[in-house]
């Protein structure tokens, strides 16, 4: 079985335990972001891969290009194991074509021993004092997104005008940034290489672990959500083995090994009441509700939308 997933996110020793339960292979590839999956998945023959990890929006995509199979939820044993809260999403209704695996949210990462400034907001990435000390997500949407709510808009904005705005905020970004990293932002905070963070959640709590001084701020202007999902593409040749292996990362012992190695919000009601007070109470691990209650997940957009970002994204990064 060949599954196409998310960089440095399934642990390979709970795929390990899967393939000794099963007897079934798992080839794994990765990648950095959803432009990316879907990049390779339509350049690939079909059937090239069994699973894949679409984030929400991508979903939605994906579903709506005829580019994804059905699953046989009633085969789905432990799909009871996921919060109600995070069933029958609006990018996916009825879980038609993904079930939920984790998610979280795009906060900020101080190295309070080395930055003055006392950070609380998505407008704060932008302040000059902050020059070449970001280590910022290698992701168009959770850029031009954070950019447009650090304005007071929407992440999913499609007025040309006011995305003509955004793009101009948005340069003003560029010489503050000094990396971007979605496989392993934590690395460069670890490191003291970069003193500020625009990243995942999960990678701020283990660069938490490793260096006490690191702390997580929420944007009071409300962050960037995202829940990343388990689905499988159009013509996949082994689709019955797929669905073995989504029931096993639903099953909540093997939620929780996920847990322990990649600490994101996990949609896994069972795991996360396993894990207990360490995880329930770490704000990096989990954030607290109102953060989940005052974000926004990015919808999909329409073509010349969708164009206009990659060229925001393209003049950024010259």
């Amino acid at each position: 079985m060949n599954i196409f997933i998310w960089t440095e996110y399934v642990p390979d020793s709970v795929i390990q335990k899967f393939e000794k339960e099963t007897g079934i292979k798992v080839n794994v590839s990765t990648y950095s972001s959803n432009e990316d999956m879907l990049a390779k998945v339509k350049s690939e023959s079909e059937g090239t891969y069994d699973i894949i990890q679409p984030s929400d929006y991508m979903v939605e995509q994906m579903s709506s290009q005829g580019m994804l199979e059905e699953l046989k939820t009633d085969e789905l044993k432990n799909l009871s194991n996921i919060g109600e809260s995070y069933l029958n999403p609006s990018y996916d209704p009825g879980n038609k074509y993904s079930v939920p695996y984790q998610g979280g949210v795009a906060g900020i990462a101080v190295n309070t021993s080395k930055v003055k400034k006392n950070i609380t907001s998505y407008a704060d990435l932008f302040d000059s004092s902050l020059k070449n000390s970001i280590v910022a997500l290698d992701d168009y949407r959770a850029v031009i997104g954070m950019t447009a709510r650090s304005m007071g808009y929407s992440m999913n904005e499609t007025d040309p005008a006011i995305l003509s705005k955004i793009q101009d905020k948005l340069l003003t970004l560029k010489n503050n940034v000094k990396l971007y990293d979605s496989d392993s932002p934590k690395s460069a905070l670890i490191s003291g290489d970069c003193t500020v963070g625009y990243v995942w959640s999960a990678e701020i709590a283990l660069a938490m672990e490793e260096n006490p001084d690191i702390k997580v701020v929420y944007p009071k202007e409300g962050a960037y959500l995202f829940m990343d999902n388990w689905a499988i593409p159009k013509g996949a040749k082994n689709y019955d083995n797929a669905i073995k292996f989504i029931d096993f990362m639903l099953d909540s012992e093997n939620a929780q090994m996920v847990l322990e190695e990649f600490p994101y919000l996990s949609p896994n009601t069972k795991a996360v009441e396993a894990m207990g007070e360490d995880y329930a109470k770490n704000e990096a691990k989990n954030p607290p509700e109102e953060v989940i209650k005052n974000g926004e997940y990015v919808k999909n957009l329409d073509a010349d939308t969708l164009k206009t970002y990659d060229e925001m994204w393209t003049k950024l990064k010259q």
